[in-house]
């Protein structure tokens, strides 16, 4: 007799899926929005770090938003369409395991049984899941929880070229807006009171702690822009 899984109902509610659905949505635009700013603020300081004038740095602050925001979209476009492609082969397959169960009766009622359950109510059990209605009931809840699950690369592309966006704009306005002779420290304070800020929330959404997850970003970002800062001089001070 082949090995026959117990059949697991959906976990989530429609309104739990939906809810956890659009918490995943937040995460991603905070990562959008926190590559944004890194991205951008990297490529001014190492712009700056080599000594030239403003002109320069602006444009190639412009050009990293530009191309930050179009690379974010298109890496998400390419990533969730194979994660979508993913999930609904494993739709397709659990279609095929519902529609199974009502051919396998003694199966099923033999994995409860496995479980510990009494014979009766493993058979019971069995009975059950067999009736059409119940099997329509089941299969309803599983496609709205499903539908859920599958995220739109388009969506996707176009949150993280926003979020992107919007995260490296900050930067960039600091940049222009500063003055010249602190404009670098502006810079860099304003991008690692963002990056705080972006890590807080981020914990908030995920129930972790704050602190820990507010010194993780910053001490990168920290870390990111020093080195950018560092081989915009070295390559400042040789260029040909």
């Amino acid at each position: 007799m082949a090995t026959t899984t117990v059949p697991a109902l959906p976990a989530l509610s429609p309104a739990e899926s939906t809810s956890a659905a659009r918490l995943n949505w937040l995460r991603a635009g905070l990562l959008g929005a926190n590559d944004g700013i890194v991205s951008v603020a990297a490529v001014v300081v190492g712009v700056a770090g080599a000594g030239v004038a403003i002109g320069p740095v602006l444009a190639a602050g412009g050009a990293a938003l530009v191309g930050g925001a179009v690379s974010m979209a298109l890496g998400e476009y390419v990533s969730v369409s194979g994660a979508r492609d993913a999930q609904r082969t494993g739709q397709t397959e659990a279609a095929a395991r519902r529609a199974a169960v009502a051919q396998q009766h003694d199966d099923v009622a033999a994995a409860y049984r496995a479980l510990g359950v009494s014979e009766s109510v493993a058979a019971s059990v069995a009975e059950e899941l067999a009736r059409p209605e119940v099997r329509a009931a089941w299969t309803t809840a599983e496609e709205r929880a499903a539908a859920d699950e599958v995220v739109s690369p388009w969506r996707a592309a176009w949150v993280s070229a926003a979020t992107f966006v919007v995260g490296g704009l900050l930067p960039f306005l600091a940049t222009v807006l500063a003055p010249a002779s602190s404009r670098i420290a502006v810079v860099v304070v304003a991008v690692l009171l963002a990056l705080a800020a972006t890590g807080i929330t981020g914990a908030v959404l995920g129930g972790a702690r704050r602190g820990r997850a507010a010194t993780r970003v910053v001490v990168g970002g920290a870390l990111a822009l020093a080195a950018t800062w560092v081989a915009g001089m070295v390559l400042g001070a040789h260029a040909l």
